[in-house]
């Protein structure tokens, strides 16, 4: 399960401006993220449910197992589609950076079942929904997706090339990604070297077999120790956000913890488990997973969380271009202040808002220039 990184983060006041006061600093990153009342986005029923109902038809997935689609509508030539970590929701997971997704376009969310998961639908939900987007909008979506969701956007690319088709796409973000078991505990590992290793570990060992309880409610607690870890820094978090802000998110990020239970803990790590390193797929055959523009962020302190021989870290710092020919590979630091952690995209929001910024700024005068 994705370690939420809410470890203080006094480094964003050097991001914009050392010394700042905490309230116009505060003002500054709600420019990114919204204005007085947080938005409320709305269920979202699509039109093309062919490739869904396909998965439903076949019995190889139940509606338990399907996915939550919400949207914020907005005029804009580069929608995105959202897909977190294992923890929170993708609508927590981009809490401050929404706003600035949504100056591009609409942003939808896929909110992953609590009791269950199958990633055979999600990928017909996400197929579904890049194709609506297409045919019926005429707007291809950035993808936007964080640790274990770019793990399943990896997937999903993988197995539309061995389709034989290119994923229409206008381009890809991924942040801090995790795209198979072997980037948190190495093989043959006895005893896992991070914090979130420990925590998945017991879905390894099960196989395909069911976790017991007091493993799930360990995973539960690790989470939460994560979150816990950076609401102490009081001082940080009035730089970014409002008390009843944070209460918000506090509440929204550990609902979530909660109510996972131990089928849709296990089967998400089941999903995880088969995925293929990328490593397997370095071939001319299959290669490139998408000639679309990607943009990769990885944190300073990525091995905090996942394992220092992450075979999909190694990968896309040495090699992105074989995968993405029109990407580009960054890691994040944070050199006047606190490491940039993996996918701290609350705490560290700082750090990764100007390159996402830039992206999406390229994809639109490209889309532009084309048009002209």
């Amino acid at each position: 399960m994705h370690a939420l990184s809410f470890t203080p983060a006094l480094s964003f006041l050097a991001a914009f401006g050392r010394g700042s006061p905490a309230l116009p600093f505060r003002t500054l990153i709600r420019t990114t993220g919204y204005k007085l009342r947080p938005p409320k986005p709305l269920p979202f029923t699509p039109v093309i449910r062919s490739a869904q109902d396909a998965v439903l038809g076949a019995g190889t997935a139940g509606l338990h197992q399907l996915a939550t689609v919400l949207h914020e509508k907005r005029k804009g030539p580069a929608p995105s589609i959202v897909l977190g970590g294992f923890v929170p929701d993708a609508t927590e997971q981009v809490f401050l950076l929404r706003g600035a997704l949504l100056k591009r376009g609409s942003v939808f969310y896929l909110n992953y079942p609590r009791h269950g998961f199958s990633a055979d639908l999600l990928f017909a939900q996400l197929d579904d929904l890049v194709d609506e987007l297409n045919r019926l909008h005429g707007t291809p979506p950035v993808i936007f997706s964080v640790s274990f969701g770019s793990g399943l956007i990896l997937e999903w690319l993988r197995r539309t090339r061995m389709a034989g088709r290119q994923a229409a796409i206008a381009g890809a973000v991924f942040v801090s990604p995790i795209g198979c078991m072997e980037d948190l505990l190495a093989p043959g590992e006895a005893k896992p070297t991070t914090l979130l290793g420990r925590a998945v570990k017991p879905y390894l060992d099960a196989g395909d077999g069911v976790v017991e309880e007091r493993q799930i409610e360990k995973s539960r607690t690790i989470f939460s120790r994560m979150f816990g870890a950076g609401v102490q820094n009081k001082a940080a978090l009035i730089a970014l956000m409002s008390p009843a802000e944070l209460g918000r998110l506090h509440s929204a990020v550990n609902e979530s913890i909660a109510r996972i239970d131990a089928r849709g803990a296990c089967e998400r790590m089941g999903a995880l488990r088969n995925f293929t390193t990328p490593t397997a797929y370095f071939s001319q055959q299959l290669l490139p997973l998408t000639e679309a523009p990607v943009l990769i962020l990885f944190a300073e302190d990525e091995e905090a969380v996942i394992e220092s021989r992450s075979p999909t870290r190694f990968v896309f710092t040495a090699a992105h271009r074989a995968y993405f020919p029109r990407s580009e590979c960054r890691t994040l630091a944070n050199p006047a202040g606190a490491p940039v952690q993996h996918a701290s995209l609350i705490f560290h929001v700082g750090n990764f808002l100007p390159p996402i910024h830039r992206f999406y700024g390229s994809l639109i005068k490209r889309r532009f220039a084309y048009a002209a």
